[in-house]
């Protein structure tokens, strides 16, 4: 077997697919930065209830079940954030800059905005952004695969 047809087996990707991935990846990382979910707030409200006591480690209470949720809820957070981190770091300068211009800062960035602070035109630029936006759906595992039967028309 020649290595070209090695090459025409393999899957392709589909780049549209990926980048959606990506920005919503990059959303969602913007969303754990300022949200935190209402049903981790504890309960105010008492709750009555005819239990017999028993004596295991178990928590019954809303506030320490809140607790426990919440410290969960800040440990996914937090690993997805530091990935996302990660991700963006290993991108090359401009790329970088892009990405965190665009999608990280408090407020979202506009595309000639951008162009213009870095230095390049339009068209370098959004070859330079969905290059990045490939490389951050493969390093954050994100990337979709065309299917093998599929046909594309215009």
């Amino acid at each position: 077997m020649n290595t070209m047809s090695k090459f025409n087996k393999m899957p392709k990707i589909d780049e549209k697919a990926s980048k959606k991935a990506v920005e919503k990846a990059l959303y969602e990382y913007r969303d754990l930065l300022i949200t935190l979910p209402m049903y981790l707030m504890p309960k105010v409200t008492p709750s009555y209830s005819i239990t017999p006591p028993t004596n295991t480690n178990a928590f019954h209470s809303s506030t320490e079940e809140a607790a426990l949720e919440r410290i969960e809820f800040e440990h996914m957070r937090n690993e997805y954030l530091n990935k996302i981190h990660e991700a963006v770091n290993n991108l090359k300068e401009k790329e970088r800059a892009i990405i965190i211009m665009k999608y990280l800062e408090h407020d979202v960035g506009y595309d000639p905005d951008i162009w213009a602070e870095i230095g390049v035109g339009s068209t370098r630029y959004y070859e330079i952004k969905g290059e990045a936006m490939l490389r951050l759906a493969f390093i954050l595992k994100v990337e979709v695969y065309k299917k093998k039967n599929e046909v594309k028309t215009a």
